[in-house]
């Protein structure tokens, strides 16, 4: 490994990376527990509820990712100077309003594929509307949903990198300030330009850690659905 890789893979692993996965675990969570809810909900029979669900599935799905990141990072500290995030902050709040707007949309359509007679059934043993979709439905309905939220994962961890664009420290901006350090010249850098190995490895992490998980999704998709 040449004397300038060292340091760069250290900076990108111990600092990039912590970002992502930083960005990425919130989003996660907090797409697929809204998500879920939402998605749920989006079955009641109730015109209102249905109606602010679908707005709000519909408008974050619609977005370019980018724009609510601008939206959460740029708009809402106008609002209140409690909204008022930090980079990776902001970017795991807009990949949650994208993210549970997904979730919703899949989760609407597995609760829907559960046949009517399991419904029934659990009416007649008598559970209400949530202990059937508790005990009932939407244990049933997360086997279908699998799939697709591990291939949301994915979506996340690779659309972390729009947090660099608003100064998030992550494994794509951890990269180009290192490229952009080597380039510089001494005393400040090396003065000598390996852009395409630095941004190669960045490559390779991504699908170093995409690739497992793609690979998974597929296997649970004929497992499971």
């Amino acid at each position: 490994m040449p004397d300038w890789a060292g340091p760069v893979v250290r900076y990108v692993l111990e600092e990039g990376l912590k970002g992502t996965l930083h960005v990425a675990a919130i989003a996660v969570v907090g797409s697929t527990l809204i998500g879920i809810v939402l998605g749920t909900l989006l079955t009641i029979p109730w015109r209102p509820s249905r109606l602010v669900i679908r707005g709000y599935v519909e408008v974050f799905r619609g977005l370019p990712i980018l724009v609510t990141v601008f939206i959460v990072f740029f708009g809402l500290p106008e609002i209140s100077s409690a909204l008022e995030f930090g980079p990776l902050n902001a970017a795991a709040i807009a990949l949650t309003l994208w993210g549970s707007a997904q979730v919703a949309e899949a989760t609407r359509g597995a609760v829907q594929s559960i046949p009517r007679e399991q419904h029934e059934a659990a009416a007649a043993l008598g559970f209400n509307w949530g202990e059937r979709h508790a005990f009932v439905i939407l244990p049933q309905a997360l086997r279908r949903l699998l799939p697709p939220l591990v291939n949301l994962d994915v979506n996340i961890i690779q659309n972390s990198t729009l947090a660099g664009v608003i100064g998030g420290l992550e494994i794509l901006q951890a990269g180009e300030r290192q490229s952009e350090r080597i380039t510089a010249v001494p005393p400040i850098g090396l003065g000598e330009i390996h852009a395409f190995e630095i941004f190669a490895g960045v490559a390779a992490l991504f699908f170093l850690i995409s690739f497992p998980l793609t690979r998974l999704a597929a296997y649970l998709e004929k497992r499971l659905v």
